[in-house]
């Protein structure tokens, strides 16, 4: 069943990152781009999951699959989300921010060894020792950009309440797929990985919804807005 759940996921996910980089494509963006690192990020972590499952695990996909999945991809949305509702130069902070992070927990994930065995089926857990190392920022990086995804997409949803619904709808969905992308990359960082691939799912499936029925919203706001202008 994990096995089946994550090839969903990773599939999703990596529909849901052609699907960024095309808006990307079509009018460049901070915030399109950041989403679209974060996705693609989700994307190998997942597949990345799902070969591990399946076929058994080796050091190196392991490494890969935490570092992508359990560290660096919500905090990249998180910056997505940080360009789009604060700004630029708030963006430009935080990104700036991020970079260490990555630098730094990129290094950890890539050089410290295993505290313990890889599994030969099932989903890993407390590989890594705890303390100064990568499930210390597994454990930030998941908080941190969890937090600040919750808090503007509440600041989305209390500005546009009364001036777009859709948008208003987008952001919940994303809401909760922030949620449960979080509670899941948390909850392997502590060791409570049984529902690890069914969070994956539920994430990518939410947020894609969201953003899809969030930038709907924002293109109908945009329309209405010029019209007005016009008349």
């Amino acid at each position: 069943m994990d096995s089946a759940l994550a090839l969903l996921a990773a599939l999703a996910a990596s529909f849901f990152a052609a699907d960024l980089w095309l808006d990307y494509r079509r009018r460049p963006r901070p915030h399109i781009a950041a989403y679209g690192t974060g996705m693609t990020m989700f994307a190998i972590a997942t597949w990345a999951f799902f070969l591990g499952i399946t076929f058994g695990w080796t050091g190196p996909m392991y490494r890969i699959f935490y570092l992508f999945g359990a560290i660096l991809n919500i905090p990249f949305l998180a910056l997505g989300s940080m360009f789009l509702v604060v700004g630029k130069r708030s963006g430009h902070i935080m990104a700036i921010a991020l970079g260490a992070l990555t630098a730094i927990s990129t290094t950890l994930t890539a050089t410290v060894p295993f505290a313990n065995p890889l599994p030969e089926t099932g989903v890993p857990h407390d590989v890594f020792a705890s303390g100064f190392g990568p499930r210390l920022f597994a454990i930030i990086g998941g908080a941190t950009g969890a937090t600040i995804l919750a808090v503007l997409s509440i600041v989305s949803i209390f500005r546009f309440w009364k001036k777009n619904r859709r948008i208003v709808w987008g952001n919940l969905l994303i809401l909760g797929g922030t949620v449960a992308a979080a509670s899941g990359g948390t909850g392997l960082a502590l060791g409570e990985s049984s529902a690890f691939a069914l969070s994956l799912l539920v994430a990518v499936t939410l947020i894609w919804a969201g953003y899809r029925v969030a930038s709907g919203g924002r293109r109908a706001t945009a329309r209405a807005e010029t019209a007005l202008a016009d008349l």
